[in-house]
């Protein structure tokens, strides 16, 4: 066991425990229960006992697990009360998992993003199960009269060997509760795991399958209205009048009205290009649908309107002149490349990208005086939660957030200026509104992945050594580079420029951010280098990783060169790399983010004279795996994304305004075009644990690409990989 001092959460711990004086009773679903028996579900606890603010004990043993972060797909809602269960030590099936509201008090970092949750609550949430079963062993060692010392616990039962005795977590769960909370406790070796490690089942599941309301669209509530919002056509313009007389006299509409949604306190999260709005209240979705179409807007130009072909120019001319801000420069790379027996060189693209989850914004909100309920799907509640308390001049503590189960987040409902525009709605109408996005409006007003540009150039030696790398990066809004990751620590003359262009496009965080392209434009170029060096590409990025372990370069670099090689040979063994199957074209790549290693081979055949993923082999170092059944999905699902939107996938504008607004032209993956096979290994470290929601993403798109060069001999530089030119020459039905 580990001892760990509780006094980060104390106070957390004391407020709870200071609200456990008496029983409570809470109202929850039986099917939200992770295993019920049946003789569980006739006997549900006559009284509940707050332990802490993650946990509360029924009379009857039953126990329920707060899940705190927002539930994106990524399985917190599960994983991290197994990871409470684990230390409470109390069987699965006698967990009930809720969902928390933004609880500031006694929770920390309520945010779904950067694939962190399990990692950043790794720590607090162990603390949590083991200081509840400490007060637990405290109670009933006083009860027993024997030393807590002498007793032991097993699936939420204490036992005194000596005496045999024995008790229930329920039958102590009320003294427990008035216990001082321990100065230390101890946390499980994690040899001595039950919980983690072991596959459980989505607790969501069957709510989930069964059609059950789980998501922000399902939210009703007595006297909703629904709401919709009117916003500018393009980027670059603004509301200058409207004639709202049509819509006001249709079946079904309350109210046509403008609002300004930008709080006078802005959080990083306010990010939304348009503020003031036209909302349109009525009884009925359909109605209120209609009746935005009937608007007659005039709109007037606020700044520039943008198109693609201008992004495209600008970022062009950069890569092109050199002029940047030099971020990392190691050794004398102009000089290296002077006398470099061989040089290479590629540039690399990509188009925005919308997020496109499948459930387009929406939130509920009621108003009244002095108080806000919001409720819906948000990734950060805390930050909405102040900006709404700016926007309607009421005091923060009188704001409740409830988070609803998301239906696809990537990072587009980290911006939650949906969640304001209800809050103003509701305040201006008072009454409990529903505020809801159509498709279109979700894509053309969204906060899109960056459009990016980066050129690389490598310098080799006569003996086809890697001697010199050079990379500039540019982007809307940022540049996609990060200066110490492989390869800098590997390569004595290294360079890094960046760039950013101003924009009045809003872009921010889309998966696996920035990682989501340089990772396919860094392990394409490293294939390209391998190629020319006339080495296989896995021996390749081995020899660098060499250099990188025994004799570094520079004094910070990101990454631990061991775990990236480890994770390469792990594949490398899996895959039965070097082994040539005819037909089969293999490409490989690996990449560092979100503290993880995930290194990926593609096997791509040629069918009906069209490219199709037959499988993708996957090795993963993301320390130790919470949820095995759950980090596969996440791992599937990355893989799945990261091959549609490499191949598929692109945004574009003209005048400020998206090509694309909806399906008909923004393409995403078909069900047929998904990888027929995907095999992945994880490495056995025992290392606390580190992201998983995003890691796959990135390195596939390389593999895929390095892939593709197999079997046609064409470098994919330029994203989406099918483009109008390859497209023809497969002759794919692209909208079929």
């Amino acid at each position: 066991m580990t001892l760990v001092k509780t006094s980060v959460n104390r106070r957390s711990f004391l407020k709870a425990s200071a609200m456990a004086s008496g029983g409570m009773v809470l109202g929850f679903s039986w099917l939200a229960s992770c295993a019920p028996t049946p003789e569980q579900i006739k006997s549900p606890p006559k009284e509940w006992f707050n332990i802490n603010g993650f946990l509360k004990v029924g009379d009857n043993g039953m126990v329920t697990i707060m899940s705190p972060n927002p539930e994106i797909g990524q399985n917190v809602k599960t994983s991290m009360p197994m990871i409470i269960a684990e230390e409470l030590d109390v069987d699965w099936r006698d967990v009930v998992v809720k969902q928390a509201g933004l609880d500031k008090v006694n929770f920390s970092r309520q945010l779904a993003g950067g694939s962190q949750s399990i990692r950043q609550g790794w720590q607090s949430l162990r603390m949590a199960g083991a200081t509840a079963r400490r007060m637990l062993m405290e109670a009933a060692a006083q009860q027993m009269q024997v030393p807590v010392a002498e007793l032991s616990t097993n699936a939420g039962t204490i036992s005194h060997e000596k005496s045999g005795k024995s008790v229930g977590y329920g039958e102590v769960a009320s003294l427990a509760g008035t216990m001082t909370v321990p100065e230390e406790i101890e946390l499980k070796d994690p040899k001595d795991f039950k919980i983690i490690g072991t596959s459980r089942k989505n607790v969501d599941g069957k709510d989930i399958v069964t059609g059950k309301p789980l998501y922000g669209l399902d939210v009703q509530r007595d006297g909703m209205k629904i709401a919709m919002i009117a916003h500018p056509p393009a980027f670059g313009l603004k509301l200058k009048s409207f004639d709202a007389s049509k819509a006001k006299a249709m079946p079904g509409i309350l109210d046509v009205f403008e609002i300004n949604t930008a709080p006078e306190d802005r959080q990083w999260s306010d990010t939304n290009a348009f503020t003031n709005l036209v909302a349109v209240v009525g009884n009925s979705t359909w109605e209120v649908m209609k009746a935005k179409r009937a608007l007659e807007i005039e709109w007037e130009e606020d700044s520039k309107l943008e198109s693609s072909i201008n992004h495209e120019e600008t970022l062009s001319n950069f890569v092109e002149s050199g002029k940047a801000k030099a971020s990392r420069k190691d050794g004398n790379p102009a000089a290296a490349f002077a006398n470099a027996a061989k040089v290479v060189e590629r540039t690399f693209s990509a188009p925005f990208l919308a997020h496109n989850t499948m459930e387009p914004m929406n939130f509920f909100a009621h108003v009244t005086t002095d108080k806000a309920e919001l409720e819906g799907p948000i990734q950060t509640p805390e930050f909405m939660s102040k900006s709404v308390a700016s926007l309607l001049g009421i005091p923060e503590e009188n704001i409740s957030i409830m988070m609803t189960r998301m239906g696809g987040g990537f990072g587009r409902r980290l911006y939650g200026h949906f969640g304001l525009e209800a809050a103003a709605i509701s305040q201006k109408v008072n009454a409990p509104v529903k505020l809801v996005y159509t498709r279109e409006d979700d894509m053309t007003q969204g906060t899109y992945r960056p459009a990016y540009k980066v050129s690389y150039k490598a310098g080799l030696d006569e003996n086809n050594n890697l001697v010199a790398f050079q990379v500039r990066g540019a982007g809307t809004h940022g540049s996609p580079l990060f200066a110490n990751r492989y390869p800098a620590g590997a390569v004595d003359n290294y360079m890094v420029e960046e760039f950013a262009k101003d924009s009045n496009i809003s872009t921010g965080a889309w998966r696996a951010p920035r990682s989501n392209f340089i990772a396919c434009a860094e392990q394409s170029f490293l294939d390209e280098v391998a190629e020319a060096a006339g080495k296989d590409p896995i021996e390749f990025r081995l020899e660098l990783f060499d250099r990188a372990i025994k004799n570094p370069v520079g004094e910070k670099n990101d990454y631990d060169a061991e775990r990236y090689a480890g994770v390469l040979k792990l594949l490398k063994e899996k895959s039965g790399w070097g082994k040539e199957t005819p037909g089969v074209h293999r490409g490989v790549s690996a990449y560092f983010c979100h503290n993880s290693y995930v290194a990926q081979v593609v096997d791509v055949v040629m069918e009906d004279g069209q490219p199709k993923v037959q499988k993708v082999w996957c090795a993963v170092d993301c320390g130790i795996v919470v949820n095995p059944d759950a980090a596969l999905n996440q791992i599937e699902g990355g893989i799945v994304d990261g091959i549609g939107h490499a191949m598929y996938s692109g945004l574009s504008f003209t005048d400020g305004k998206s090509d694309q607004s909806n399906f008909d032209k923004y393409r995403l993956i078909r069900h047929r075009e998904a990888p027929t096979e995907i095999e992945t290994f994880f490495v056995d470290n025992g290392i606390d644990p580190t992201g998983l929601g995003e890691p796959s993403l990135p390195p596939v798109a390389a593999a895929l690409a390095n892939a593709l060069y197999k079997a046609d001999g064409e470098r994919r530089a330029q994203q989406p990989f099918m483009n109008e030119e390859l497209r023809n020459r497969y002759k794919l039905n692209v909208t079929g």
